[in-house]
């Protein structure tokens, strides 16, 4: 998408350990115009007819997942990183490894939100190693749900986390693959 990889290029900064900050319209600060542009993006590639739930986890991703399901008219869920008080038994958990916190992770859902029956969509902000991806895949298979695809912003392709689902076979659509960033610049895949 054109104007995701302008944004990256013009407000977009590499930090050290080939870090992309977007906070200024992604996942930070929201520019949600840009996400219903990016929604409509995503609904030229997937059928949305065939899902029932879109899957993120928990935090940056539900910006981008709430505009869809809002757009879509289609039940968001998303993961949770930590058990509270208020979720009951009766869990999807998986564990990954975040390597934004630098440490693993339990993300879970209430299985009562999650069914068999389910056709899936997980959308998510960044796909670097896929880790969280992973994770969210684990919760859909737990529930014997139905995978449809799997939406993401801004790919890391240099990480290498989305030609593995690729070569699973998973239809994954990346608005934006970023193939370098090093050097304060940003080189996008073609």
């Amino acid at each position: 998408m054109d104007e995701l990889k302008a944004r990256i290029l013009s407000e977009g900064k590499v930090l050290p350990g080939s870090i992309i900050k977007v906070g200024s319209f992604l996942n930070h600060k929201v520019d949600t115009a840009l996400m219903g542009r990016m929604a409509d993006e995503f609904a030229k590639h997937f059928d949305i007819s065939k899902i029932s739930l879109i899957l993120t986890i928990e935090a940056s991703g539900i910006a981008l997942a709430s505009v869809c399901s809002y757009k879509w008219g289609i039940p968001l869920l998303f993961a949770k990183k930590a058990k509270s008080d208020n979720i009951e038994n009766g869990l999807f958990c998986s564990e990954i490894y975040s390597y934004t916190y630098k440490k693993t992770v339990k993300v879970m859902v209430e299985s009562e939100h999650l069914k068999s029956t389910d056709h899936v969509l997980i959308m998510d902000d960044f796909l670097a190693n896929g880790e969280a991806i992973r994770g969210l895949t684990d919760l859909v298979h737990e529930a014997g749900a139905t995978l449809e695809g799997i939406g993401i912003a801004i790919e890391k392709g240099f990480q290498g986390g989305g030609d593995k689902f690729r070569k699973k076979g998973i239809d994954i659509y990346s608005l934006a693959i970023i193939e370098e960033a090093d050097d304060g610049s940003i080189r996008f895949r073609d």
